[in-house]
């Protein structure tokens, strides 16, 4: 079969124009910047013949979008937080296939029941390493995101992963997995197929895979759906991406029996589903920055920065006697969860 690019994403994360489903699509938090862009983008496209210099009041604008920019986002919440790993611009698991895997070549199907496409594996290359990588999928429009039921992976999905996985191991060589789905489809037809068997042999599967693993959320973490694939020798997430048990809205459906803007900000905070949250708890070990204001105001460099970090990981990880790997691997893994109670 010959090299090629999943077909899932025609835009690539490259690109300097958004687009045409982005153009007008705004974070509600993010609305005191609406006015310095629409001024920002007058004075740029006036018409040059008037004899007029706006380049001294456009520079003098730049300058305090950037410092409301920083601002906003220093003091991003963990519900603001969930908005920016939802944005539709934001670079999805296809995108970064086309930024930075090389020669990619697609392996379809669970050779049981289907191809989910909520979830795309193939060999690549990153860098220099040879590897499989296993990536969520969303979608970029209505055709796409039905086709890839809107990133929420089937049993099929699951199974898919894990015997690419198994030949990744068998040529030996490590597996790369980029998470982003708001969790694993709870529908009738999924439960039937072994939903819940599916990760959960994922899961064992994966903690004695005998090549280093790397994983990242680079969007949404949610559930059961993001451990599928996520178990690993190394586990980050993007600066502005989630990972927790539950999303906000079903946290708070189930404790206060309403999902409202209210509980849902409650929720976010309670759930402590940052990437700072999760770093300080141990549950991952690095955060990959993201540029200012976002992946999705600069895909370019978000994908640079992701790529810098599965190569040096990678890099790190081949160092190590596949033995002592699996049982750090384990160490990794056990370490999770643990807690000391404190007599009162």
């Amino acid at each position: 079969m010959p090299p090629h690019t999943p077909p899932t994403t025609p835009t690539s994360p490259n690109s300097a124009a958004p687009s045409p489903s982005n153009v007008h699509y705004e974070l509600d938090f993010e609305r005191p910047l609406t006015a310095l862009e629409q001024q920002i983008a007058e004075l740029e496209n006036h018409d040059p013949t008037d004899g007029i210099d706006f380049t001294a009041e456009v520079r003098k604008l730049r300058q305090n979008h950037t410092r409301m920019l920083k601002k906003i986002y220093a003091g991003l919440n963990g519900a603001n937080t969930v908005k920016v790993a939802r944005h539709p611009g934001r670079p999805q698991g296809a995108d970064y296939l086309r930024a930075f895997v090389k020669d990619f070549c697609e392996l379809h199907g669970d050779r049981t029941f289907g191809d989910d496409r909520a979830i795309l594996t193939g060999f690549g290359r990153i860098g220099p390493h040879k590897c499989m990588v296993i990536a969520n999928n969303k979608g970029k429009d209505v055709r796409e995101r039905l086709a890839a039921n809107f990133g929420m992976p089937h049993p099929e999905g699951y199974r898919k992963a894990l015997k690419k996985m198994k030949l990744a191991e068998k040529y030996g060589l490590p597996v790369v997995t980029l998470i982003d789905t708001p969790g694993a489809f709870p529908g009738i037809g999924a439960e039937e197929r072994g939903q819940s068997e599916a990760i959960a042999v994922n899961l064992l599967e994966m903690s004695r895979l005998r090549v280093p693993i790397v994983a990242a959320v680079i969007g949404e973490g949610g559930s059961g759906g993001a451990l599928g694939i996520g178990v690993a020798d190394r586990f980050a997430m993007m600066q502005y991406a989630w990972y927790s048990v539950i999303s906000p809205e079903a946290c708070a459906g189930i404790v206060w029996k309403e999902a409202n803007p209210t509980n849902n900000v409650a929720a976010a905070e309670a759930l402590q589903l940052t990437a700072e949250s999760n770093l300080k708890y141990g549950t991952i070990d690095h955060i990959i920055d993201e540029p200012l204001g976002g992946a999705h105001r600069n895909p370019s460099a978000a994908s640079d920065s992701l790529e810098k970090w599965i190569i040096q990981t990678l890099r790190d990880l081949k160092r190590f006697k596949i033995d002592n790997l699996l049982k750090k691997r384990d160490e990794r893994l056990r370490r999770q969860g643990s807690y000391i109670e404190v007599p009162v």
